[in-house]
């Protein structure tokens, strides 16, 4: 009787189990501790308002759990946003577009979260040019805080702790609504079968060559937190926890070099996996910008925030589909396939796409704190 890779090795980390013990039991049943901390917000919120803003901005998205967010405070009422430059993806990313796009939906969650306590909070995107073709040291968004009680609430607010990356096999036999699909997307959306199909193909072809390309694929590898230790040791990155993956980190059958080699069966399932993830598509939502300047990639980020906020809301799930969408040579057929697809004509660029439906619900991403954000 065949049976597939992923059970095998659910068989080996059953064996394992078996075979730990009392305190191996406990070791491997264990969930990070700190790393989800700064998603329970302390109900005092902290006098300086700016310091409330960023607890919830921190909480955005961003590519990778990279977190590249610095912040400088000006003043009594300003601050100054700059770019983690140890934190780029420079295979997957090389021009710094997906980070961009972190940023703007950091500034996004920021307003909002300004809005809630009366104040206005003005941004003055890369006050000292936009660099190009790679973000630098110099400033992405410059703030300033201004009480205004005239401002209205965002009612995405009670959304922002709510709101997930949900990494998930998706039930495919709960249809979104069409309603629900319009609601959620901050652009263009499709609901229809045959389009998903088209979706899903290039979307699964676009993870494949991440994964078989070794630059690619180690980094990604390289910011996997394997386990409960890593996690909250190192609160970014992919964070891989649970007792099978515990179980089998403990018996020496998963590390970084394992799931970097192809030739390992760690590898081998790992692929088969974010095969079922990805093509796990019951409706997709995608965002287009006229074209790719750093302001729209800002402004994408605006909008992929917002249609997040929204899908929690709803409780529906929501997960990017990046990959066809990067900009290094091996994905450059996929990526002007994913255009046509997508329907962009001219000098659009689709910023965004992303899967929406229904999933278990799951842990939030970890967090660094803010305080490993603030600069002097």
């Amino acid at each position: 009787m065949f049976i597939s890779r992923r059970k095998l090795i659910a068989g080996a980390g059953a064996t394992t189990l078996a075979l730990v013990g009392g305190a191996g039991l406990w070791r491997i049943t264990r969930m990070p501790h700190t790393a989800a901390n700064p998603w329970t917000l302390d109900p005092t919120p902290p006098a300086d308002v700016r310091l409330d803003v960023f607890r919830h901005a921190i909480l955005a998205p961003n590519p990778h759990n990279r977190q590249p967010w610095l912040i400088q405070l000006e003043g009594s009422d300003g601050a100054l946003i700059s770019f983690d430059l140890e934190r780029r993806l420079p295979e997957t990313d090389p021009f710094d577009r997906q980070i961009t796009i972190g940023f703007g939906t950091f500034l996004e969650i920021a307003r909002i979260a300004a809005a809630e306590r009366g104040v206005r909070m003005e941004i003055k995107p890369f006050p000292d040019g936009q660099p190009q073709p790679c973000l630098d040291a110099r400033p992405v968004a410059r703030l300033r805080f201004i009480p205004d009680p005239s401002i209205p609430h965002d009612p995405l607010f009670v959304a922002i702790t709510k709101r997930r990356t949900t990494r998930a096999v998706y039930d495919l036999s709960r249809t979104v609504p069409d309603s629900v699909a319009r609601q959620i997307a901050d652009g263009m959306y499709t609901i229809d079968l045959k389009r998903i199909a088209a979706i899903r193909a290039i979307t699964m072809a676009g993870i494949k060559t991440e994964q078989i390309i070794p630059r690619t694929n180690m980094e990604s590898v390289r910011l996997m937190r394997i386990g409960h230790a890593e996690v909250d040791a190192n609160p970014d990155g992919i964070a891989l926890t649970g007792p099978l993956l515990e179980t089998l980190k403990l018996a020496g059958q998963l590390d970084q070099d394992m799931l970097g080699d192809p030739t390992s069966s760690s590898f081998q399932t790992g692929v088969d996996m974010m095969q079922d993830i990805y093509g796990s598509i019951p409706a997709a939502i995608w965002i287009t910008t006229p074209g790719n300047s750093r302001l729209d990639q800002l402004e994408a980020g605006r909008r992929y925030v917002r249609a997040n906020l929204r899908a929690a809301a709803l409780g529906v799930a929501m997960h990017p589909l990046s990959q066809s969408l990067q900009e290094y040579g091996e994905m450059a057929r996929l990526f002007k396939r994913a255009h046509i697809i997508l329907g962009a004509k001219g000098g659009e660029r689709v910023q965004m796409l992303a899967r929406i439906g229904y999933a278990p619900e799951i842990e939030p991403a970890p967090r660094w704190p803010l305080e490993t954000h603030l600069r002097a």
